[in-house]
């Protein structure tokens, strides 16, 4: 799928890419989603499907984060307070951490809803907003979005695919 450019195209990419991420995700045997399995957001470490949702959850939690902040005119810590771009990984740990003692279900219930948010963040937004004007350094705010929605949408549904395959699960 295509970079998206515009508000209309955004709204599918996230919608199409959750969609295929929601069926790879509600397959799994809840009993299988702690085994650290995965190769982990930081170099040489492992993560669990269950650290994998958290990731998505933190990071989809962060760009809501960012629009109240920047909406409100408050000074935003990119990416996050505490942490420099070139940090993601141990931001990464940070979320896996946060969400560790979040049941399965539930976790999977807060990104459904975190989903739901940045889609409604997005309906309530201009393309001139999204797309027309700079949002942080050079990146518009679509594209911060997408940077944090529908691309990891993807590359964990190919991760789930894979391991599926691996365990012979499809």
């Amino acid at each position: 799928m295509a970079v998206p450019t515009d508000k209309t195209v955004l709204i599918n990419a996230i919608q199409i890419n959750y969609g295929k991420l929601k069926k790879e995700l509600i397959t799994i045997p809840v009993e299988l989603t702690v085994s650290k399995e995965l190769e982990g957001h930081s170099k040489g470490t492992q993560m669990s499907l269950h650290n994998l949702v958290a990731y998505l959850v933190g990071w989809g939690e962060l760009v809501l984060k960012w629009n109240q902040k920047m909406d409100a005119g408050e000074a935003v810590d990119f990416p996050e307070t505490g942490y420099k771009w070139n940090e993601l990984g141990k931001l990464a740990q940070q979320f896996y951490s946060d969400y560790e003692q979040v049941d399965w279900t539930v976790l999977l219930q807060q990104l459904d809803q975190m989903v739901n948010r940045i889609l409604e963040l997005i309906e309530c937004k201009t393309n001139t907003e999204l797309y027309e004007q700079s949002w942080y350094g050079k990146w518009t705010l679509g594209r911060m979005i997408q940077f944090n929605t529908a691309s990891p949408y993807t590359n964990a549904s190919g991760r789930i695919r894979k391991w599926k395959t691996a365990r012979k699960l499809s």
